[in-house]
Protein backbone atom coordinates (compact mmCIF):
# COMPACT_ATOMS: atom_id res chain seq x y z
CA UNK A 1 0.00 0.00 0.00
CA UNK A 2 1.66 2.90 -1.25
CA UNK A 3 1.98 6.22 1.24
CA UNK A 4 -1.69 9.09 1.68
CA UNK A 5 -1.82 11.65 -0.54
CA UNK A 6 -0.20 15.13 0.45
CA UNK A 7 0.42 18.30 -0.28
CA UNK A 8 3.89 19.41 -0.23
CA UNK A 9 5.75 22.60 -1.07
CA UNK A 10 8.55 22.52 -3.11
CA UNK A 11 11.29 25.32 -3.23
CA UNK A 12 12.28 24.94 -7.15
CA UNK A 13 14.54 27.44 -9.26
CA UNK A 14 13.82 29.96 -6.76
CA UNK A 15 9.38 29.79 -7.18
CA UNK A 16 7.15 28.47 -4.23
CA UNK A 17 5.62 25.50 -5.77
CA UNK A 18 2.44 22.23 -4.21
CA UNK A 19 2.47 19.41 -5.55
CA UNK A 20 -0.40 17.01 -4.54
CA UNK A 21 1.66 13.69 -4.37
CA UNK A 22 2.07 10.63 -2.01
CA UNK A 23 4.86 11.80 0.07
CA UNK A 24 7.07 8.54 -1.20
CA UNK A 25 6.72 10.22 -4.54
CA UNK A 26 10.48 10.52 -6.20
CA UNK A 27 11.66 14.08 -6.43
CA UNK A 28 12.39 13.63 -10.06
CA UNK A 29 8.66 12.44 -10.56
CA UNK A 30 6.99 15.49 -9.16
CA UNK A 31 9.34 17.69 -10.98
CA UNK A 32 8.67 16.01 -14.44
CA UNK A 33 5.26 15.25 -14.26
CA UNK A 34 3.54 17.46 -11.53
CA UNK A 35 5.80 20.76 -12.48
CA UNK A 36 6.98 20.47 -16.10
CA UNK A 37 10.83 20.69 -15.19
CA UNK A 38 11.72 18.33 -17.82
CA UNK A 39 15.87 19.25 -17.51
CA UNK A 40 16.68 16.39 -14.96
CA UNK A 41 16.72 13.46 -16.80
CA UNK A 42 15.26 9.89 -16.03
CA UNK A 43 18.24 7.17 -16.33
CA UNK A 44 18.68 4.37 -13.93
CA UNK A 45 15.72 5.31 -11.26
CA UNK A 46 18.37 4.55 -8.35
CA UNK A 47 20.97 7.30 -8.03
CA UNK A 48 23.32 5.23 -9.93
CA UNK A 49 23.79 7.23 -13.86
CA UNK A 50 23.66 10.80 -12.34
CA UNK A 51 20.84 11.72 -15.43
CA UNK A 52 18.76 13.70 -13.35
CA UNK A 53 21.13 15.10 -10.78
CA UNK A 54 20.46 18.84 -9.42
CA UNK A 55 21.12 20.74 -6.76
CA UNK A 56 19.56 20.80 -3.71
CA UNK A 57 20.56 23.53 -1.01
CA UNK A 58 23.92 23.82 -3.22
CA UNK A 59 24.80 19.75 -3.44
CA UNK A 60 24.41 17.76 -6.17
CA UNK A 61 21.62 15.19 -5.33
CA UNK A 62 19.78 12.47 -7.32
CA UNK A 63 15.91 13.51 -7.31
CA UNK A 64 15.18 9.96 -8.34
CA UNK A 65 16.26 8.79 -4.91
CA UNK A 66 14.92 12.06 -2.35
CA UNK A 67 11.34 11.66 -1.86
CA UNK A 68 8.87 14.31 -1.77
CA UNK A 69 8.65 14.24 1.78
CA UNK A 70 12.48 14.90 2.37
CA UNK A 71 12.40 18.01 -0.39
CA UNK A 72 9.73 20.24 1.25
CA UNK A 73 11.38 23.16 1.41
CA UNK A 74 14.72 22.41 0.36
CA UNK A 75 16.54 24.93 -2.09
CA UNK A 76 15.97 22.45 -5.25
CA UNK A 77 17.51 24.07 -8.69
CA UNK A 78 17.77 22.53 -11.98
CA UNK A 79 19.36 23.59 -14.70
CA UNK A 80 16.48 25.34 -15.54
CA UNK A 81 17.44 27.85 -13.07
CA UNK A 82 20.98 27.89 -13.20
CA UNK A 83 20.51 31.47 -15.63
CA UNK A 84 17.94 33.04 -17.35
CA UNK A 85 19.92 32.73 -20.70
CA UNK A 86 21.62 29.96 -20.68
CA UNK A 87 24.86 31.73 -19.67
CA UNK A 88 25.90 30.70 -16.83
CA UNK A 89 29.98 29.46 -16.90
CA UNK A 90 29.58 26.07 -17.13
CA UNK A 91 26.58 25.88 -19.95
CA UNK A 92 28.69 28.70 -21.85
CA UNK A 93 31.98 25.99 -21.50
CA UNK A 94 29.59 23.40 -22.61
CA UNK A 95 28.96 25.41 -26.28
CA UNK A 96 31.74 26.67 -26.34
CA UNK A 97 33.78 23.42 -26.30
CA UNK A 98 30.93 21.74 -28.02
CA UNK A 99 30.49 18.76 -25.24
CA UNK A 100 27.81 17.12 -25.84
CA UNK A 101 26.99 14.70 -28.25
CA UNK A 102 23.40 13.17 -27.32
CA UNK A 103 23.08 15.35 -24.81
CA UNK A 104 21.11 13.35 -22.28
CA UNK A 105 23.33 13.37 -19.45
CA UNK A 106 24.37 16.61 -19.73
CA UNK A 107 21.78 18.26 -17.38
CA UNK A 108 23.09 16.48 -14.94
CA UNK A 109 26.92 16.47 -15.39
CA UNK A 110 26.29 20.27 -15.85
CA UNK A 111 24.96 20.74 -12.33
CA UNK A 112 27.18 18.01 -10.75
CA UNK A 113 30.22 20.59 -12.31
CA UNK A 114 28.33 23.98 -10.64
CA UNK A 115 28.33 22.24 -7.49
CA UNK A 116 32.25 20.97 -7.54
CA UNK A 117 32.88 24.16 -9.18
CA UNK A 118 30.91 25.90 -6.24
CA UNK A 119 33.52 24.33 -3.19
CA UNK A 120 36.64 23.93 -5.42
CA UNK A 121 36.95 27.23 -7.91
CA UNK A 122 40.09 25.63 -9.44
CA UNK A 123 39.75 21.62 -9.50
CA UNK A 124 42.81 19.22 -10.64
CA UNK A 125 41.75 16.43 -13.53
CA UNK A 126 41.89 14.05 -10.39
CA UNK A 127 38.96 16.31 -8.60
CA UNK A 128 36.98 16.51 -11.76
CA UNK A 129 37.03 12.57 -11.93
CA UNK A 130 36.01 12.19 -8.57
CA UNK A 131 33.42 14.34 -8.71
CA UNK A 132 31.96 12.83 -11.90
CA UNK A 133 32.75 9.38 -11.23
CA UNK A 134 29.32 8.05 -10.93
CA UNK A 135 27.77 10.38 -14.23
CA UNK A 136 27.36 7.96 -16.75
CA UNK A 137 27.92 9.66 -20.54
CA UNK A 138 27.10 6.77 -23.06
CA UNK A 139 29.04 8.63 -25.79
CA UNK A 140 32.04 8.82 -24.15
CA UNK A 141 32.54 12.77 -24.13
CA UNK A 142 34.42 12.67 -21.03
CA UNK A 143 37.71 14.43 -22.08
CA UNK A 144 35.37 17.01 -23.49
CA UNK A 145 33.95 17.15 -20.34
CA UNK A 146 36.95 17.44 -18.59
CA UNK A 147 38.17 20.38 -21.08
CA UNK A 148 34.73 22.16 -19.90
CA UNK A 149 35.41 22.24 -16.36
CA UNK A 150 39.03 24.01 -16.99
CA UNK A 151 37.25 26.36 -19.25
CA UNK A 152 34.10 26.91 -16.84
CA UNK A 153 36.61 27.44 -14.18
CA UNK A 154 38.33 29.78 -16.04
CA UNK A 155 35.35 31.88 -17.12
CA UNK A 156 33.70 31.76 -13.54
CA UNK A 157 37.68 33.24 -12.55
CA UNK A 158 36.76 36.28 -15.46
CA UNK A 159 33.60 36.93 -14.40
Amino acid sequence: MGAMMGRYRLRVNGRRRTVDVPGDTPLLWALRDELGVTGPRYGCGVGACGACTSLIDGAAARPCVRTVADSQDAAITTIEGLSDRGDHPVQRAWLELDVAQCGYCQPGQIMTVVALLASVPDPTDAQVDAALRDNVCRCGTYPRIRAAVRRAAELAREA
